[in-house]
């Protein structure tokens, strides 16, 4: 089940996209970039059927999204040597999902980054980002 309007739903683009680590399995692809955009090495899992949000994925995907993940973090080690992963899912569009097809970011990070040490909840804590008391 493929979603016309949706980018992720492209596989064959995806899977063109050149990636330097590249894993199918079944029900799911990993791609990352060097491209220079966000942290080198950083890469999506996406479900092969179009999947709205984390929410909508079938037990086998949820499965084969973490396999995939172990997987890519053999790789990632090998090829990249990050210090550390910061891994997560937005979903709906306060949470930050801008494509509405279900993926797993897989961030890679190291200890000389300018945010080393700030996980994805840092800017949950900050104190401009509290909602205004009712």
């Amino acid at each position: 089940m493929a979603s016309d309007d949706c980018e992720f739903c492209d596989l064959e683009a995806f899977r063109s996209f050149g990636s330097p680590v590249y894993i199918e399995n079944e029900l799911c692809l990993f791609g990352n970039s060097d491209d220079g955009e966000g942290l080198r090495g950083s890469g999506i899992i996406v479900p092969k059927a179009h999947r709205p949000t984390v929410f909508d994925l079938t037990p086998a995907e949820v499965t084969a999204t973490f396999e995939l993940l172990n997987e890519a973090k053999r790789r990632l080690d090998t090829r990249y040597a990050p210090d550390g992963y910061t891994i997560g899912w937005a979903t709906g569009t306060a949470a930050g999902q801008k494509v509405f097809h279900a993926h797993l970011h897989v961030v890679l990070r190291f200890a000389d980054e300018p945010f080393a040490g700030r996980g994805f909840r840092w800017w949950l804590k900050q104190q401009d980002n509290r909602r205004p008391q009712l």
